[in-house]
């Protein structure tokens, strides 16, 4: 038995984690310039604000992280927020898709069928939206729980607060130090993971 087979649940990240990100964002960044020119702004202040959002106190006037990041974004480029949310819906969620299955790390997709087949209990956390791409995937199946900012019962707190960690192990009914976090950002999926007592690997 394998470090990783000792725990019981896989909390697993999904950008970055479940494929490889170099081609994906040549081909976004390609399609945007191309097709999207107009939404290209928006969505650089967009993952601006998702950094800084990571390293500042929530604002309780908004319901999520996700709501709280249009709305900076919106307020920073002065735009409305409903245009702000569908550019960003558009460009990091339903545009990607199609192209996620090509990037697959196939061999994590391995290693996570044969533990869930050995008794292990799996989840996504993610600083996003992610049932549609685990769905573009085809690997949503494979998962007993996904917490994502922007969903129904998402984190309170984008990593590396340890709250969407924290949340998916009670989902999964399952010992915060019994839980193994697969993620590729040390300085988010690394530190949310030993804040919320859990091991780590990092991946990529």
């Amino acid at each position: 038995m394998s470090d990783n087979d000792s725990y019981k649940a896989w909390l697993c990240d999904l950008d970055g984690t479940l494929y490889k990100p170099g081609g994906l964002k040549l081909l976004m960044g390609l399609e945007l310039v191309l097709f999207g020119l107009s939404d290209l702004g928006i969505i650089r202040a967009f993952r601006e604000e998702h950094e800084r959002l990571r390293a500042r106190a929530r604002d309780a006037r908004h319901a999520t992280p996700f709501d709280e990041q249009i709305a900076y974004t919106a307020a920073a480029l002065k735009l409305e927020e409903a245009i702000v949310r569908r550019s960003v819906e558009r460009w990091m969620v339903h545009r990607p898709a199609r192209w996620l299955p090509t990037f697959r790390r196939q061999s994590l997709h391995v290693e996570i069928v044969a533990f869930r087949e050995r008794g292990g209990k799996t989840a996504v956390v993610s600083d996003y939206p992610a049932t549609h791409k685990l769905q573009a995937l085809g690997w949503h199946h494979h998962f007993d729980v996904v917490v994502a900012n922007g969903e129904p019962d998402g984190p309170d707190a984008l990593k590396p607060e340890p709250a969407g960690y924290l949340r998916a192990a009670e989902r999964l009914g399952v010992h915060p130090k019994d839980c193994l976090v697969i993620g590729d950002r040390d300085d988010a999926d690394g530190q949310a993971a030993r804040a919320a007592g859990m091991a780590f690997r990092k991946i990529g």
